[in-house]
């Protein structure tokens, strides 16, 4: 089952809210693909959430964009950022990225985003969102969110 963003905002805001902001706070963050092959690939990447979802905009005949036209799994990291601190926690999104080719959507992206053209632009469909972080010097706490189910937490000393 997948889901794209604004199924996700508007069934966990709370975490939703945490995910954006991990990821605002710094552009760059880090995209894993499959190769031909299977292996994985990680690339940086520049994220967006507009208009309910979670944008992928990569340049012409990336290695990425190849690799999501040949299978559409993905699997994003957001930047941890500079030492060890991770406010927010670590977090990370799954599922399918789906290619717009449709103009008059690519053509609202770039009035938003200007981004160089030419350009590949994915639609993500959610599988798997989650939250890693410390509580209370104790405590590593996991938030997953699965579509249609209800947030799971688990906490581990």
């Amino acid at each position: 089952m997948t889901a794209n963003w604004a199924v996700f905002v508007a069934a966990e805001p709370e975490l939703a809210a945490t995910v954006e902001e991990r990821f605002g706070a710094f552009t760059h963050h880090i995209l894993a693909t499959l190769r031909k092959d299977g292996s994985p690939r990680t690339s940086g990447i520049e994220v967006r959430f507009l208009d309910g979802e979670l944008w992928l905009g990569m340049m012409p005949d990336s290695l990425k964009a190849l690799d999501l036209r040949r299978d559409p799994r993905f699997a994003l990291q957001a930047n941890p950022g500079a030492g060890t601190e991770m406010g927010g926690g670590d977090v990370r999104v799954g599922g399918r990225a789906v290619e717009v080719t449709d103009a008059g959507v690519k053509g609202a992206y770039s009035k938003e985003v200007e981004p160089p053209e030419p350009f590949h632009l994915f639609r993500t469909e959610v599988t798997e969102v989650v939250r890693t972080f410390v509580e209370d010097e104790t405590y590593l706490v996991t938030q997953v969110w699965h579509p249609g189910e209800p947030v799971r937490t688990l906490k581990r000393t």
